[in-house]
This record gives C-alpha cells, sequence and structure tokens, in this order.
C-alpha cells in the first residue's frame, strides 16, 4: 500500500505524519515539490496535470490549476470552495484562475461564484454581468450538461469533494 504524508500542527510545530492512502490516490501521485499534494484526477485530465507541473507558474497558481483538474466534466464548484480547500481566499483563487494558460482545457468555466452566478471567465468580470466572455462560458457549461436559470445562476449543488 502507497503512504502520504500529512502535516498535522501542533501549538508551534508542524509534524510530518506517514499515513496510508487509498489506492485510487496512490496511483496518482505526482512527486511535484511545488505541489505537494497527493491527487487523484479523471484519467482524461493527467495530460492537463502534467502540463501544469511542468509549468513555470507559482506554487500557488499550479495548486488551484490542479484542483480543477478534479471537478468532474457537468459539474461546477465555487471559488469559496476552492479558496477552503487551499486556506486561501476566493478572490486569490479568481486571480489564479485569470491567469490560466490552459483553458478550456483545464477548466476554470467549472467554477462559479457562491450564489450560483457565472462570475468572471477569461480575466473579465463584466459590470453588467454580460459578455462574449461570459457567452463562451455559458456555452461551455451547457455543452456540459450544467443546467442555467433564466436569471444566468447554475442550478444544482456545487462540488466540493477535492482531495
Amino acid at each position: 500500500m502507497a503512504v502520504g504524508v500529512k502535516r498535522k500542527r501542533t501549538s508551534e510545530t508542524v509534524v510530518d505524519v506517514v499515513a496510508p492512502l487509498p489506492q485510487k490516490i496512490a496511483k496518482s501521485i505526482f512527486n511535484d515539490v511545488a505541489l505537494k499534494t497527493s491527487v487523484t484526477v479523471p484519467e482524461d485530465m493527467e495530460p492537463q496535470l502534467k502540463r501544469i507541473i511542468e509549468s513555470d507558474r507559482t506554487p500557488f497558481e499550479k495548486k488551484v490549476w490542479t484542483l480543477l483538474c478534479q471537478i468532474p466534466r457537468g459539474h461546477v464548484s465555487t471559488y469559496a470552495l476552492l479558496a477552503a480547500r487551499l486556506g486561501s481566499s476566493p478572490r486569490a483563487v479568481g486571480n489564479a484562475l485569470r491567469r490560466n494558460p490552459f483553458a478550456p482545457e483545464v477548466p476554470c468555466h467549472r467554477v462559479v461564484a457562491t450564489g450560483g452566478a457565472l462570475g468572471g471567465f477569461k480575466g473579465k468580470w463584466p459590470k453588467d454581468g454580460e459578455g462574449i466572455t461570459l457567452d463562451e462560458k455559458r456555452k461551455l457549461l451547457r455543452g456540459e450538461g450544467i443546467k442555467i436559470d433564466d436569471k444566468g445562476r447554475v442550478l444544482g449543488t456545487p462540488w466540493a469533494a477535492f482531495n
């Protein structure tokens, strides 16, 4: 059985603890020092994960984009859920998504605002809530079977099963 390293914080120190990993997680571990995370992604996303790891981008951007690879086709997550998983802020996540050079293959279009609004796309946050970039985001989401109501909000429960 493969093992992973978890960090435990005590009052003043951080201790590495070796723990067994489920087989499905263990087979998808990448030994990238910048990421230092164990991730499981759908098989079709593994080439994208490799591109992310080999890029010269910041460790934080790589972590955000790696989480994107975990969101299954036909599902969305939120800026806040990604931020909570990373111990960061939704704005920082949004900024990393804005700089995603691998879109739409690394699916930043699958991230929406907490209330279901589409948010921004391709580094633009339109003042009136519309524009060509949001039309493209809407088209990508609908192409994956995601339902959007007549007010432009994504329907359904956001995906939060990040590992």
